[in-house]
């Protein structure tokens, strides 16, 4: 297993836990609001992805409950067309998709964590 991958899901727990700490007691009327929120959001799903595009194929594949594909093409779609960003499924991937990650990405992290070298 390629030791990146544990920096890159290290990353991908670290844009999680920020979406939820930007989103916290805020609404989505705030999100039309407040330009700084929108980035902050759309910044941390966009680094969520580029990490998940950076795991290997090996623990892609042992962490199947990470959809992977959905977070690298929400990435691509933020960053490529960012001029017509629907705010809607970035609330909704902010405050329901991405909360639900944070168990699988441990449950991956706990797994490579078991398979280094030494942890026997």
């Amino acid at each position: 297993m390629r030791p990146d991958d544990r920096i890159r899901l290290q990353h991908m727990v670290e844009a999680v836990e920020a979406v939820h700490h930007v989103i916290e007691n805020r609404t989505r009327q705030d999100l039309n609001s407040d330009l700084t929120l929108r980035l902050a959001i759309v910044r941390a799903i966009e680094i969520l992805g580029e990490a998940a595009s950076r795991v290997s194929t090996e623990t892609r594949s042992a962490a199947s409950a990470i959809p992977w594909a959905a977070l690298v093409g929400m990435r691509n779609r933020l960053t490529h067309a960012y001029f017509e960003i629907d705010y809607d499924i970035v609330w909704r991937t902010a405050t329901t998709e991405i909360p639900a990650l944070l168990p699988s990405l441990h449950e991956a992290l706990n797994r490579l964590g078991n398979d280094a070298p030494g942890s026997s």
